[in-house]
């Protein structure tokens, strides 16, 4: 069992930055695929980003050249940096974990973006 807490999030004005952390307990976080979601009120949760094992990122195409997914597998703890972000970036933001069979979610934290 894997259980994920998030972290960061918070209110940001328009053009400001936000780093999301992502800490996961067990042993085997680096053998699981990480990823970003989020979502808002009445729509289906997106995929912001992701990471594999090996390091291969994937971005949605809203936040290609201002989000960066990263991850310290010796700290089981998986990032996105945000930057220069826009009001439609606000949403709850959910850390997505997939290995072994087994898929699991944070409970989300909530970015706003706002002046």
């Amino acid at each position: 069992q894997v259980q994920l807490v998030e972290s960061g999030g918070g209110l940001v004005q328009p053009g400001g930055s936000l780093r999301l952390s992502c800490g996961a307990s067990g042993t085997s976080f680096r053998f699981y695929v990480m990823a970003w979601y989020r979502q808002t009120p009445g729509k289906q949760r997106e995929l912001v980003a992701a990471m594999t094992t090996g390091g291969t990122t994937n971005y949605a195409d809203s936040v290609k050249g201002r989000f960066t997914v990263s991850r310290d597998n010796a700290k089981n703890t998986v990032f996105l940096q945000m930057d220069s972000l826009k009001p439609e970036d606000t949403a709850v933001y959910y850390c997505y974990a997939v290995g072994g069979g087994n898929t699991y979610w944070g409970q989300g934290t909530q970015v706003t973006v706002s002046s």
